[in-house]
């Protein structure tokens, strides 16, 4: 188990990118839904348009986790993840999340997943690294070796009832140690409204 924080790296994980695909293949499966608590819907592969639904509140709810996603960096922790706009309300799987772009150089979702705990992501990326996040458990996914500018970073939120998972890629798809590097930054940023 690693430390995250201060001047650590991420340290490599033995994970293919299938299994990072499977990984976040199974927190979506299946939804094609249109979340009208968060004015938001997105397709089953994530890439769908999102479209606003008239009248409805961009605010989050997480079913067990009452947070909003899009509340979780404001603007000096954006700054701080090399963000310079805020993210939009989307719709992951069912659960609430926030999307920003960095246009030129990173895509990054922090995903508010009431459903699925630290044990269930560890067995659906069974290479993924344990580390700790500040006081929080999480899991580090990332495939090294494939050097395809992806990383994900899953914190479990307070006794264990859900995560929030962090999910960067890089524009050019490559550097995985850089989008691991910003997905743990912006671990540490929110995991204090997490525990």
């Amino acid at each position: 188990m690693r430390v995250l924080g201060g001047r650590s790296a991420p340290v490599a994980v033995g994970t293919s990118l299938v299994t990072v695909l499977t990984v976040l293949t199974a927190l979506i499966a299946g939804c094609d839904t249109l979340d009208s608590g968060l004015g938001m819907s997105v397709n089953a592969g994530g890439t769908g348009p999102a479209r606003s639904v008239p009248g409805a509140s961009t605010g989050a709810t997480g079913g067990g986790i009452d947070v909003d996603p899009c509340a979780l960096l404001g603007a000096g922790d954006r700054s701080s993840a090399g963000l310079t706009s805020p993210g939009e309300h989307i719709t992951v799987a069912g659960s609430p999340a926030c999307d920003y772009v960095q246009p030129g150089s990173f895509g990054l979702t922090v995903t508010v997943d009431s459903r699925t705990d630290l044990e269930e992501v560890r067995d659906r990326a069974p290479g993924a690294e344990a580390v700790r996040v500040g006081s929080a458990h999480a899991l580090l996914v990332a495939d090294r070796d494939a050097d395809d500018g992806v990383c994900s970073v899953s914190v479990s939120v307070g006794s264990g009832d859900g995560t929030v998972h962090i999910d960067v890629t890089n524009a050019d798809f490559h550097d995985t140690t850089l989008a691991c590097t910003r997905a743990t930054t912006v671990a540490e940023l929110i995991e204090p409204e997490l525990t």
